[in-house]
């Protein structure tokens, strides 16, 4: 038994969309995912599909995000990781239950990670 249990695509969907609209109205995030991002609906659907292939094994997501973010690499700092995951703790510590919240987060701080390291290459 995951210890999320009783996490679903609701949830998940509920909780992207909520992070895209505050980080979009965010001083520092907001420019960059603007500058990026050009037809919203489709970024969260494909946000939805990657958080519910990670979190539920649903297998809709296809795509390599470091090689998307790495596009971007000039506009992406590092600081902005720590921004970028303070929002995403407070988005999901208020849609999501305790042990969801939790590994939401676990898992966001994990691509965090990676993507500073890839990003950091370039």
């Amino acid at each position: 038994m995951r210890d999320f249990e009783g996490l679903d695509e609701t949830a998940l969907a509920a909780l992207v969309r909520r992070f895209y609209s505050e980080a979009r109205a965010d001083a520092e995030l907001g420019p960059v995912f603007a500058a990026a991002v050009h037809d919203w609906d489709e970024h969260e659907r494909r946000l939805i599909d990657f958080w519910t292939s990670l979190m539920l094994g649903s297998g809709r997501y296809r795509g390599n995000p470091a090689q998307l973010h790495s596009r971007h690499a000039e506009r992406i700092r590092p600081e902005l990781f720590q921004r970028w995951l303070a929002l995403w703790r407070r988005c999901s510590d208020e849609s999501l239950p305790p042990a969801q919240a939790a590994a939401v987060q676990a898992r966001a701080g994990r691509i965090a990670e990676h993507l500073q390291r890839v990003l950091a290459q370039i």
